[in-house]
């Protein structure tokens, strides 16, 4: 570890001893990321990070690796998770898997994998996504002997999933171990540097805002007669005008309590009195504003909007936009295509055969064998002028 450390010059670290047999725990970070030691142990090394304002704890778990002693695991893991309640991301070699798909070869007791998801449900943790190979660990061994399974993962708590809603991780090629890598990328993006059109979204917080509706009133007045160009003339005005955002809702939420908490504490003039009621008021409307802001986006509209509740509404909509985002892409050939510029080209390549024509001639032949069904009395009637009698019989 002092050697890999003295050739990482922009890098801090810290190793816990082994035992037996078992490889030592190490962590490190970058010198420009602020870390706050909590606790570690043979089997554990836990961190709290800061990094860009954004605060979060950060654990490397190694499972006995021993059957009997599994059990260890489970009550590390759940002593762990009462240790506060911020978000949370655990990480390591587990020594055990959750489900049966996770192997191959071999058995393994059904009580194995119950003891873990019953933990991993009790500390609130599930399972991060992620690609590359399907089995981390392999024994090396050959045909009916050799065994593989999903040992190494990456879990979180709901609150860190929200907090990370691109992230992704990644099972690296197996070299000299039995153990493939896995790297954790928290903000997964391909092809970062492409340009993509944002879609325009009138926001529901914006209605009862000043000037939204001069605003929209305005750019109505000023279009033509043409209901797509006016439309489009509106959302442009809409966008100059920049009504709220969900970033400075959060913002005066922040100041409103900060000053709350200022006035809690204060005396119990009248005038004081009166400012916390009208802030109390504000935080309200703050908080429906949010509430709205994150209930239009999880499109969860079966509740009924007076149904408050901000953090079932922003969970859907972290969950909607990973569903919604699509990393790759397979071609009718077999190839995977992954990036954004990659599967954009592969969609509108797909769709652009789909719908255009070949411009097909000499096909009369395979219209000989369909039976015609409309006559040529039939097509005359059709085809003729409307008559006025027909017109108003049609409209009564």
């Amino acid at each position: 570890m002092k050697r890999v450390r003295a050739n990482m010059d922009d890098y801090e670290g810290m190793e816990v001893d082994s035992l037996g047999r078992s490889g030592r725990l190490a962590f490190m970070w970058r010198k420009d990321i602020t870390v706050f030691f909590r606790s570690a142990s043979a089997h554990h090394i836990d961190f709290d990070v800061r990094e860009n304002g954004a605060e979060w704890r950060i654990t490397g778990f190694y499972g006995w690796p021993a059957i009997a002693d599994r059990v260890l695991s489970w009550q590390l893991l759940r002593l762990l998770s009462t240790e506060g309640d911020s978000p949370w991301l655990c990480i390591g070699d587990f020594n055990e898997i959750l489900y049966s798909t996770e192997m191959k070869g071999g058995s393994r007791p059904q009580w194995q994998m119950n003891n873990f998801r019953e933990a991993a449900d009790v500390c609130g943790l599930r399972d991060v996504d992620f690609e590359g190979l399907e089995f981390t660990y392999d024994n090396g061994q050959e045909d009916e002997a050799n065994r593989q399974s999903r040992l190494d993962r990456a879990m979180a708590n709901d609150t860190w999933m929200e907090m990370f809603p691109r992230e992704k991780l990644i099972h690296l090629d197996r070299e000299g171990s039995d153990h493939a890598p896995i790297k954790l990328i928290l903000n997964y993006r391909l092809d970062v540097g492409v340009n993509s059109r944002k879609l325009f979204r009138f926001e529901h917080i914006w209605v009862g805002e000043d000037g939204c509706e001069e605003t929209i009133r305005r750019a109505w007045s000023d279009s033509q007669d043409n209901l797509l160009e006016t439309l489009g003339n509106c959302a442009q005005k809409l966008q100059q005008w920049k009504g709220a955002s969900i970033g400075k809702i959060l913002r005066d939420i922040h100041n409103k309590r900060r000053r709350l908490k200022r006035l809690n504490e204060g005396g119990r003039s009248k005038e004081a009195l009166g400012e916390r009621k009208c802030v109390v008021k504000e935080i309200a409307h703050l908080l429906r504003k949010e509430e709205l802001f994150w209930r239009q986006r999880s499109r969860a509209v079966w509740l009924k909007e007076g149904d408050r509740n901000t953090k079932f509404f922003h969970r859907k909509a972290v969950q909607r936009r990973k569903r919604n985002y699509i990393s790759k892409i397979i071609e009718a050939d077999g190839r995977i295509r992954e990036g954004n510029t990659a599967v954009t080209e592969a969609a509108t390549n797909y769709f652009s055969d789909l719908f255009s024509s070949g411009q097909p001639r000499n096909f009369e032949h395979i219209l000989d064998g369909v039976e015609g069904k409309v006559t040529d009395q039939m097509n005359a009637i059709l085809r003729r002028e409307y008559r006025e009698e027909e017109v108003v019989t049609a409209l009564n």
